[in-house]
Formats: structure tokens, C-alpha cells, sequence
């Protein structure tokens, strides 16, 4: 997409960085007391401070040449949740039924990724965008495809597409396993280093943001 580089955020800052997903639920107090609750966001956000992930003045330099090139807030680019960033869960290797991504009518190609949060009361699907070049692997009632052969998964948007002659029949699930990046820009013009406290001890502050694709 126009405004995104396809470039990761350096990964040995990435796994120091603090932040996880943020929602924005709209609450009214009523007369009796009883609250109306309603979510504004139908996705949940992440957001991320990686200032903590800095350990070295070498480091903190490579974070001030990679905001000079994304410009500031201009360019987005992916960054790894160190906590969540696998389909499989505890961050297992993605294997190809970790997630359903649809059923195939006989004529459907493209199933966007997904990954699914919980599984009784209200499952959350979560769309996944960046998947990792190489890292997809898919599944059509349980029996693995090939990619290049029977699918492609676009790296830059996450969609799986199957190939003429290699579309799912109808009622056939499809699943999916992989690797994945989020979506951020920087949360600011303005990265302030203090050389100074940083030689002291102080974490500087490197805000970003998830935005949608």
C-alpha cells in the first residue's frame, strides 16, 4: 500500500518494547444504575512503547536512522509482538490447521488470514495482514497444500489465493498456520534523545501505533 515500507523494526529492539491491544468501549451509566456498554472500535488496536528495548547507544542510533527513514509518522512499516506472533498457540511453529480462515463454495479463491482469540463466549478475529514471505501454510479438510502449486499468499495484504484447478469444493474448511508482523508507524514527528540520560540510565520513549491495512 502507498505510505507503508516493507521493512521490519529492528527485531532485538522489537523484543524488549512494552505495549499489547487496546480497545475503545463507550460506557453509560443509567438512572437505575445499570450500564449500557458499546464497543466504538470493532478491532482492537496495539500500541507499543520500544524505548525499553534499547540497550546500547549502537542500537539507539539504528532507531534514529529508521525514523529519519520512515519520516516520522509518513510511512508505516512492520514491527514483531514479541508476545503474539505466531497462528499456533504459545507461539508454537504454525502448522496448516491452526486457523479457519472460511469454507469454499466450489468458485470462492481469495480467504483473507485471520487468527481467533478465544473460543466459547464471543471469539475475537483478528485480520492479519503481514504475514512472514514463506511462512504460510495452508490446509483443505485437513489435507496440507502446496504453496506456489496449489495457493499464493500475498505477503502484503494476507490473502490466500488458490490457483485454478485447486479451489475449494464446496463445504471443504480451510485453515491456515503462520508467522505474522503488525502493521505500525511511529507515534510522533519528534524522537527526543537525551545522550546524556541515556548514558544515566533513562529509557527513552519511542511510541508506536497499529493502524489497518
Amino acid at each position: 500500500m502507498a505510505g507503508f515500507h516493507e521493512v521490519r523494526f529492528p527485531v532485538e529492539v522489537a523484543l524488549g518494547a512494552r505495549g499489547g491491544p487496546e480497545r475503545r468501549t463507550e460506557i453509560v451509566t443509567l438512572a437505575s444504575g445499570r450500564e449500557e456498554r458499546n464497543a466504538r472500535w470493532a478491532h482492537s488496536r496495539r500500541k507499543y512503547d520500544a524505548g525499553y528495548g534499547v540497550r546500547s547507544i549502537e542500537g539507539l542510533s539504528a532507531i534514529v536512522a529508521f525514523f529519519e527513514e520512515r519520516r516520522g509518522r509518513l510511512y508505516g512499516f512492520r514491527f514483531r509482538d514479541r508476545l503474539d506472533w505466531t497462528s499456533a498457540p504459545k507461539n508454537a511453529p504454525p502448522l496448516p490447521n491452526d486457523q479457519p480462515l472460511g469454507t469454499g463454495n466450489g468458485t470462492r479463491a481469495a480467504f483473507p488470514l485471520i487468527k481467533r482469540y478465544g473460543a466459547v463466549h464471543s471469539p475475537y478475529e483478528r485480520p492479519i495482514a503481514k504475514p512472514v514471505e514463506g511462512s504460510v501454510r495452508v490446509a483443505v479438510n485437513g489435507a496440507e497444500r502446496v504453496a506456489g502449486t496449489h495457493f499464493d499468499c500475498d505477503a502484503t495484504t494476507g490473502i490466500v489465493t488458490f490457483r485454478a484447478g485447486h479451489i475449494p469444493p464446496a463445504g471443504a474448511s480451510v485453515t491456515a498456520g503462520f508467522v505474522f508482523d503488525v502493521p505500525v508507524r511511529f507515534d510522533t514527528d519528534f524522537l527526543q534523545v537525551d545522550l546524556s540520560a541515556f548514558e544515566a540510565g533513562a529509557i527513552p520513549n519511542i511510541p508506536l501505533i497499529e493502524f489497518r491495512i
